[in-house]
């Protein structure tokens, strides 16, 4: 995966602009609140993804302006491609190799890359619905099907969760849920499948990174925590079997509550160094470790299945990090197109680009 150029219109605070970069290590630098994440944020959108910062879409467009147009020209091990992604009205549109798409999940899985932020260092320390999205993230870059997957159920979800609400004024409503859960279950247990096998591909990865970081002195080991059925397990009729009665056990409460307490949506990654979780016990260092090798096996995994490498966005993460981890990060990236932002203009053979009230401009080595 290689872009070959970028091209921005009413972007942000950045200036109108064409940026090729090199198809090693980037370096864009300057001081705060100039534009250098506004770039990486850019080229993320290419995933077909959200903001990685939350925003809106309409925060995306310049003050004043009423749009903002974006287009990639990446190459992949089969060709050269396209993407076009018009915002407006507070929603995109995207244009594939010249092809206009309904839908912005329609182009996932066509740019592929890995996003590594200051804010992805306390994934650990978050809740399980950072884990969660982690995991899901990046399941649809290497497989947009699941992208389609994970939409429905959320769907299907959302239409249980309003039937709850309504039952304990309707209770001849009740018997409907029998529907609801029939539906939920045969998407949860798809989707718990595809998770557990990402995690175990994941997690051996990791563990090998990690290894490498702590000098072998310490062990990270990942796995698919789930409420709804048993953990590690890969049939998935025994999985509807068990998601359907953890759901009728629930179902008092479900009605109670007004939303549904059990199921894929409340699951959890978890994350553990020498066998104790290192959200409880965990060092910072350690738990900046373990995301180091979590995002690091997050690559590798979509190496292995696009058959490519990906793009890796690093946004003001070296300053992070001892030289020690961020020496090993820079060799595991070798190979790999890579875009970094700094503060300092580092001393080193990298192509650099300033970064100065949103212009870009390359600099002398």
């Amino acid at each position: 995966m290689l872009i070959k150029s970028i091209k921005l219109e009413n972007y942000r605070n950045l200036e109108n602009m064409e940026f090729f970069p090199s198809e090693g290590i980037n370096i864009i630098y300057g001081d705060n609140a100039q534009g250098k994440t506004n770039l990486l944020e850019c080229i993320w959108l290419f995933t077909g993804g959200r903001s990685f910062r939350g925003s809106k879409d309409s925060e995306l467009i310049s003050f004043g302006e009423k749009f903002s147009r974006v287009s990639l020209c990446f190459e992949t091990a089969v060709r050269e491609q396209s993407i076009v992604i018009m915002i407006s009205g507070g929603k995109r549109e995207a244009i594939l190799n010249d092809v206009p798409k309904k839908y912005m999940s329609q182009i996932i899985g066509s740019f592929c890359a890995v996003i590594f932020s200051p804010d992805h260092l306390s994934l650990i320390k978050s809740g399980p619905e950072e884990r969660r999205n982690f995991i899901d993230a990046a399941l649809c870059q290497i497989k947009p099907s699941y992208a389609i997957l994970l939409s429905r159920y959320k769907r299907m979800l959302n239409e249980r969760n309003a039937l709850l609400k309504d039952i304990p004024k309707h209770r001849e409503l009740e018997d409907m849920l029998d529907i609801w859960d029939d539906r939920l279950v045969n998407e949860g247990a798809r989707i718990a499948v595809e998770r557990q096998e990402y995690v175990s591909c994941l997690s051996k990865l990791a563990e090998g990174f990690y290894d490498g970081i702590s000098a072998g002195r310490e062990r990270l080991s990942l796995s698919y925590k789930t409420g709804c059925c048993k953990n590690g397990e890969s049939d998935p009729d025994i999985i509807k079997e068990d998601m359907l009665s953890s759901l009728l056990q629930r179902r008092t409460d479900d009605i109670y509550c007004g939303f549904t307490t059990t199921g894929v949506h409340r699951d959890d990654l978890s994350v553990r160094i020498n066998g104790k979780e290192a959200k409880s016990f965990g060092s910072q260092g350690q738990q900046r470790s373990a995301v180091l090798a979590m995002k690091l096996a997050e690559a590798a995994v979509a190496g292995e299945k696009k058959g490519e490498k990906p793009v890796i966005l690093l946004d003001d993460v070296l300053s992070e990090l001892d030289m020690k981890r961020r020496s090993y990060l820079l060799n595991r990236l070798e190979g790999m197109q890579v875009f970094i932002t700094c503060c300092d203009k580092a001393e080193s053979s990298e192509t650099k680009f300033r970064m100065e009230n949103g212009k870009l401009s390359r600099t002398e080595v």
